[in-house]
């Protein structure tokens, strides 16, 4: 019999503790709603049976995801990391360039603060006319959104770096691209870390923006067709199944985080 003393009696009594709130507002909407009888918010019984009915009412062997299932999030999920991935890359790479050269970013800093002031979805009809409807232009919506809080928070981490830890290193002959990898990414990766965790926020969003636009396939196309033909609790089970993506996302993210920074998080405990 597990003691209610033992760690996982504790992780239990931390989850629940963390969600009975949610557990109560989800309680007083379904009665509000079964009350009110308001089409345009149904109770969230029916949203759940939705969700199941779309998604999550298939085999077993597959995890209980459904046919459709497998279109929607496989479609959505690779555009949405295959964007999030690209932009993280260039942003780190413009961004450590930037970082290390004054003389480049006094040329380049002000097309970055042009470029990052254009909303990404202003740019829409251009990419749909560059790349026409289909994932080369989601990615690109994606891409276009998501690269600014990397670069610029890479950037200021490279700017950032502690002077002594440079001197350091070159006085040990630590130089060019070693100096680079030893010294100036490990020293701001708490906050190319932290650009990258807020991206990957943007990069829902922008996915789904994208999708909205002449897709057939991805959860903004359902949101978009449930939208047009009146099925409310279908587009009520997009828009929960993006909050709990954009959640757990983030949870999963803040434990990797956690796992890679820990001598950062611990250095700053310390102080």
């Amino acid at each position: 019999m597990m003691s209610w003393t033992g760690p996982m009696a504790r992780g239990v009594l931390a989850v629940l503790s963390r969600l009975w709130l949610a557990a109560v507002l989800f309680a007083a909407w379904e009665v509000v709603a079964r009350i009110i009888r308001e089409s345009y918010f149904p109770p969230p019984s029916e949203i759940v049976a939705a969700m199941h009915e779309l998604w999550f009412s298939g085999p077993a062997g597959r995890l209980f995801l459904t046919d459709r299932a497998l279109d929607d999030f496989g479609h959505s999920l690779y555009n949405l990391f295959g964007g999030w991935v690209l932009a993280c890359l260039a942003g780190m790479a413009v961004g450590i360039a930037l970082g290390l050269s004054r003389t480049l970013a006094d040329y380049v800093e002000p097309m970055v603060h042009f470029g990052r002031a254009i909303p990404p979805p202003t740019l829409l009809s251009f990419y749909i006319a560059a790349f026409q409807l289909g994932t080369p232009m989601q990615v690109a919506t994606i891409v276009s959104g998501v690269v600014w809080p990397v670069l610029l928070n890479t950037v200021d981490g490279v700017r950032t770096v502690d002077r002594l830890h440079l001197e350091s290193a070159e006085v040990f002959g630590v130089r060019g691209v070693r100096r680079l990898l030893w010294v100036v990414i490990p020293a701001a990766s708490p906050k190319i870390v932290a650009g990258v965790r807020i991206s990957l926020g943007i990069a829902l969003i922008l996915m789904v923006l994208s999708e909205l636009v002449g897709s057939t396939a991805g959860i903004g196309s359902l949101l978009i067709g449930a939208q047009r033909s009146f099925d409310l609790p279908q587009m009520w089970a997009g828009i929960v199944l993006l909050g709990l993506l954009g959640y757990l996302f983030n949870a999963v993210f803040v434990t990797v985080e956690k796992r890679a920074l820990r001598w950062h998080l611990n250095a700053r405990g310390a102080s």
